[in-house]
């Protein structure tokens, strides 16, 4: 068996300032727009963050490293076995009139269906957050992949 992880990437820019991607990406009710179905926590080192999907999926995950307007990131704690373990995250910078997103979903022990799975998702959903501070638009949760 092998000790190798592996890791999703995904950078983009958004036309928005670093504060209100900031905000988009770690206050509950603005996740909402673009991700989960419903959500709870703070940007607060240590915090807990409930992200639910469906009652089948009702996930929490730690806050593992926050720097406000800089970087967020949350380690998994209760979610699918895959995805235990695994810390996703922001990292934010200032690009001319917008910001730079560097995301990235690390720690991943296989490279199986649902991690090649979960990068296509992400990168929809990070179209998602980009629509949504861009363009004022909200997918409705059904029609999010």
């Amino acid at each position: 068996m092998s000790n190798q992880e592996f890791s999703i990437y995904h950078d983009f820019s958004i036309n928005s300032s670093i504060n209100k991607v900031f905000d988009a990406i770690t206050i509950p009710e603005k996740l909402n727009n673009w991700w989960p179905l419903k959500s709870s926590g703070s940007p607060e080192l240590g915090a807990e963050y409930n992200l639910n999907f469906t009652d089948k999926y009702n996930w929490y995950g730690t806050v593992s490293e926050v720097i406000i307007n800089k970087s967020f990131f949350i380690k998994m704690t209760q979610s699918s076995h895959d995805w235990n373990d695994t810390t996703f995250g922001f990292e934010l910078e200032t690009k001319n009139e917008g910001t730079l997103v560097k995301f990235s979903h690390l720690g991943w022990s296989f490279c199986n269906a649902e991690y090649r799975n979960s990068s296509f998702c992400w990168a929809m959903l990070l179209k998602g957050l980009k629509d949504y501070l861009e363009k004022d638009l909200i997918l409705p949760f059904e029609e999010r992949e």
